[in-house]
Protein backbone atom coordinates (compact mmCIF):
# COMPACT_ATOMS: atom_id res chain seq x y z
CA UNK A 1 0.00 0.00 0.00
CA UNK A 2 1.42 3.26 -1.16
CA UNK A 3 -1.23 5.59 -0.47
CA UNK A 4 -4.75 6.13 1.82
CA UNK A 5 -6.67 8.87 1.95
CA UNK A 6 -5.72 11.95 4.68
CA UNK A 7 -9.61 11.12 5.81
CA UNK A 8 -8.75 7.63 6.63
CA UNK A 9 -5.47 8.57 8.26
CA UNK A 10 -7.64 10.78 10.44
CA UNK A 11 -9.86 8.10 11.26
CA UNK A 12 -7.64 5.73 12.35
CA UNK A 13 -5.80 8.83 14.21
CA UNK A 14 -8.72 10.47 16.08
CA UNK A 15 -10.68 6.63 16.44
CA UNK A 16 -13.63 8.17 14.81
CA UNK A 17 -15.79 7.53 11.32
CA UNK A 18 -15.03 10.59 8.79
CA UNK A 19 -17.54 10.20 5.87
CA UNK A 20 -14.98 11.44 2.35
CA UNK A 21 -15.72 14.61 0.67
CA UNK A 22 -14.82 15.24 -3.04
CA UNK A 23 -12.31 18.81 -3.41
CA UNK A 24 -8.68 19.86 -3.90
CA UNK A 25 -5.54 19.09 -1.83
CA UNK A 26 -3.29 21.33 0.22
CA UNK A 27 0.30 21.95 0.09
CA UNK A 28 2.62 22.39 2.85
CA UNK A 29 3.08 26.06 3.61
CA UNK A 30 5.94 27.92 5.28
CA UNK A 31 3.67 28.42 8.37
CA UNK A 32 5.16 24.55 9.44
CA UNK A 33 9.00 26.17 9.41
CA UNK A 34 7.91 28.95 12.17
CA UNK A 35 10.23 28.54 15.06
CA UNK A 36 8.50 27.80 18.68
CA UNK A 37 9.67 31.83 19.57
CA UNK A 38 7.42 32.91 16.56
CA UNK A 39 4.23 30.75 17.88
CA UNK A 40 4.72 28.85 20.90
CA UNK A 41 1.07 27.45 21.01
CA UNK A 42 1.98 25.99 17.77
CA UNK A 43 5.18 24.36 18.71
CA UNK A 44 3.89 21.01 19.52
CA UNK A 45 1.64 20.86 16.82
CA UNK A 46 4.73 21.40 14.37
CA UNK A 47 6.92 19.05 16.14
CA UNK A 48 3.88 16.62 15.45
CA UNK A 49 3.64 17.15 11.91
CA UNK A 50 7.26 16.91 11.12
CA UNK A 51 7.63 13.44 12.37
CA UNK A 52 4.55 12.55 10.77
CA UNK A 53 5.82 13.98 7.55
CA UNK A 54 9.41 12.54 8.03
CA UNK A 55 7.51 8.94 8.28
CA UNK A 56 5.04 8.83 5.47
CA UNK A 57 9.03 9.19 3.42
CA UNK A 58 10.90 6.66 5.70
CA UNK A 59 10.43 3.50 4.18
CA UNK A 60 11.49 1.37 6.72
CA UNK A 61 9.87 -1.19 9.55
CA UNK A 62 7.17 -0.42 11.60
CA UNK A 63 9.68 0.09 14.62
CA UNK A 64 11.85 2.16 13.28
CA UNK A 65 8.78 4.23 12.38
CA UNK A 66 7.79 4.29 15.75
CA UNK A 67 10.80 5.23 17.05
CA UNK A 68 10.47 8.70 15.17
CA UNK A 69 7.04 9.40 15.94
CA UNK A 70 7.55 8.38 19.85
CA UNK A 71 9.43 11.37 20.64
CA UNK A 72 7.60 13.72 18.49
CA UNK A 73 4.58 12.12 20.91
CA UNK A 74 6.47 12.43 24.08
CA UNK A 75 7.30 16.30 23.49
CA UNK A 76 3.94 17.15 21.53
CA UNK A 77 1.38 15.43 24.00
CA UNK A 78 0.58 16.01 27.23
CA UNK A 79 -0.28 12.15 27.13
CA UNK A 80 -1.26 11.80 31.06
CA UNK A 81 -4.00 14.86 30.93
CA UNK A 82 -5.15 13.03 27.52
CA UNK A 83 -5.76 9.85 29.25
CA UNK A 84 -7.44 11.15 32.01
CA UNK A 85 -9.83 12.82 30.13
CA UNK A 86 -10.60 10.16 27.81
CA UNK A 87 -10.67 7.74 31.03
CA UNK A 88 -12.92 10.14 32.98
CA UNK A 89 -13.53 10.29 36.74
CA UNK A 90 -12.59 6.58 36.90
CA UNK A 91 -9.76 7.95 36.60
CA UNK A 92 -8.93 9.44 39.74
CA UNK A 93 -9.92 6.11 41.68
CA UNK A 94 -7.11 3.94 40.23
CA UNK A 95 -3.86 3.98 42.30
CA UNK A 96 -0.57 4.82 41.20
CA UNK A 97 0.82 1.08 39.84
CA UNK A 98 -2.48 1.20 37.42
CA UNK A 99 -1.90 5.12 36.44
CA UNK A 100 1.51 4.43 35.46
CA UNK A 101 0.68 0.76 33.71
CA UNK A 102 -1.94 2.23 31.93
CA UNK A 103 -0.20 5.86 31.05
CA UNK A 104 2.59 3.36 29.43
CA UNK A 105 0.19 1.18 27.09
CA UNK A 106 -1.78 4.23 25.89
CA UNK A 107 1.52 5.71 24.59
CA UNK A 108 1.99 2.89 23.16
CA UNK A 109 -0.89 2.90 21.66
CA UNK A 110 -0.64 6.41 20.57
CA UNK A 111 2.68 6.13 18.57
CA UNK A 112 1.29 2.87 17.03
CA UNK A 113 -2.24 4.55 16.04
CA UNK A 114 0.08 7.42 14.38
CA UNK A 115 2.24 5.04 12.79
CA UNK A 116 -0.46 2.85 11.07
CA UNK A 117 -2.64 5.80 9.64
CA UNK A 118 0.52 7.60 7.83
CA UNK A 119 2.44 4.98 6.01
CA UNK A 120 5.33 5.62 3.47
CA UNK A 121 4.18 7.11 0.67
CA UNK A 122 0.84 8.58 2.23
CA UNK A 123 1.33 11.99 0.75
CA UNK A 124 -0.53 13.87 3.27
CA UNK A 125 0.23 17.09 3.60
CA UNK A 126 -0.14 20.05 6.91
CA UNK A 127 -0.89 23.00 7.06
CA UNK A 128 -0.93 25.40 10.31
CA UNK A 129 -3.20 28.61 10.48
CA UNK A 130 -1.12 31.51 11.77
CA UNK A 131 -3.93 32.83 14.36
CA UNK A 132 -4.28 31.59 17.39
CA UNK A 133 -7.46 31.23 19.13
CA UNK A 134 -8.14 30.90 23.07
CA UNK A 135 -9.97 28.17 24.20
CA UNK A 136 -13.69 28.59 25.35
CA UNK A 137 -12.41 26.81 28.71
CA UNK A 138 -8.98 25.93 31.00
CA UNK A 139 -7.01 28.55 29.78
CA UNK A 140 -5.39 26.98 26.93
CA UNK A 141 -5.28 27.56 23.17
CA UNK A 142 -6.67 26.54 20.05
CA UNK A 143 -4.15 25.61 17.16
CA UNK A 144 -6.08 25.29 13.94
CA UNK A 145 -4.42 23.15 11.22
CA UNK A 146 -5.30 21.68 7.70
CA UNK A 147 -5.03 17.81 6.85
CA UNK A 148 -4.80 16.87 3.36
CA UNK A 149 -3.57 15.12 0.32
CA UNK A 150 -2.92 15.47 -3.16
CA UNK A 151 -5.76 12.78 -4.27
CA UNK A 152 -8.36 15.05 -4.88
CA UNK A 153 -9.83 15.15 -1.32
CA UNK A 154 -10.78 18.54 -0.03
CA UNK A 155 -8.92 19.31 3.43
CA UNK A 156 -9.63 18.85 7.08
CA UNK A 157 -9.60 21.33 9.09
CA UNK A 158 -8.41 19.58 13.02
CA UNK A 159 -8.04 21.94 15.85
CA UNK A 160 -5.09 21.51 18.54
CA UNK A 161 -6.35 22.39 22.42
CA UNK A 162 -2.83 23.25 24.17
CA UNK A 163 -2.13 24.16 27.55
CA UNK A 164 0.72 25.56 28.98
CA UNK A 165 2.49 23.93 31.90
CA UNK A 166 6.29 24.70 33.31
CA UNK A 167 6.77 26.95 30.35
CA UNK A 168 6.27 24.44 27.93
CA UNK A 169 3.12 23.53 25.35
CA UNK A 170 1.09 20.30 25.12
CA UNK A 171 -1.46 18.92 23.44
CA UNK A 172 -4.59 18.02 25.44
CA UNK A 173 -7.21 17.37 22.83
CA UNK A 174 -7.87 16.91 19.30
CA UNK A 175 -10.95 18.46 17.30
CA UNK A 176 -12.60 17.39 14.14
CA UNK A 177 -13.89 20.93 13.84
CA UNK A 178 -15.89 20.33 10.99
CA UNK A 179 -17.96 17.77 13.21
CA UNK A 180 -17.04 19.08 16.87
CA UNK A 181 -15.58 15.34 17.98
CA UNK A 182 -13.35 15.31 20.68
CA UNK A 183 -10.72 12.64 20.35
CA UNK A 184 -10.87 12.50 23.98
CA UNK A 185 -14.46 11.96 23.92
CA UNK A 186 -14.72 9.62 21.85
CA UNK A 187 -11.73 7.75 23.16
CA UNK A 188 -13.77 7.65 26.95
CA UNK A 189 -16.88 6.19 24.85
CA UNK A 190 -14.31 3.44 24.25
CA UNK A 191 -12.80 3.09 27.17
CA UNK A 192 -15.62 2.96 29.76
CA UNK A 193 -17.47 -0.10 28.36
CA UNK A 194 -13.58 -1.80 28.89
CA UNK A 195 -13.07 -0.38 32.15
CA UNK A 196 -16.69 -1.64 33.81
CA UNK A 197 -16.40 -5.03 32.27
CA UNK A 198 -12.73 -5.37 32.79
CA UNK A 199 -10.93 -2.91 34.58
CA UNK A 200 -7.13 -1.56 34.25
CA UNK A 201 -5.96 -5.36 33.02
CA UNK A 202 -8.54 -5.26 30.54
CA UNK A 203 -8.03 -1.65 28.96
CA UNK A 204 -4.56 -2.21 28.90
CA UNK A 205 -4.96 -5.43 27.18
CA UNK A 206 -7.06 -4.11 24.39
CA UNK A 207 -4.64 -0.88 23.80
CA UNK A 208 -1.84 -4.20 23.37
CA UNK A 209 -3.87 -5.93 20.96
CA UNK A 210 -4.53 -2.60 18.76
CA UNK A 211 -0.82 -1.83 18.82
CA UNK A 212 -0.18 -5.46 17.33
CA UNK A 213 -2.92 -4.89 14.77
CA UNK A 214 -1.31 -1.59 14.18
CA UNK A 215 2.31 -2.87 13.51
CA UNK A 216 0.77 -6.07 11.27
CA UNK A 217 -0.94 -3.17 8.97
Amino acid sequence: MTRISFRAALAISLGIAVLPVAGHGVSVPAAMAQSAADNAPAAPVQILYKALDTVQKAHSSFDARSQIVAPAIDQSYDLEAVLKASVGLRYNALNADEKQKLLAAFRNYTVARYVSSFKPGSDVQFSITPTIADAPAGGGKIVVTHVGGDDGSTPTELSYIVHQENGSWRITDVLLSDAHISQAAAQRADFSSTLASGGVAGLIAVLERKVQNYSSN
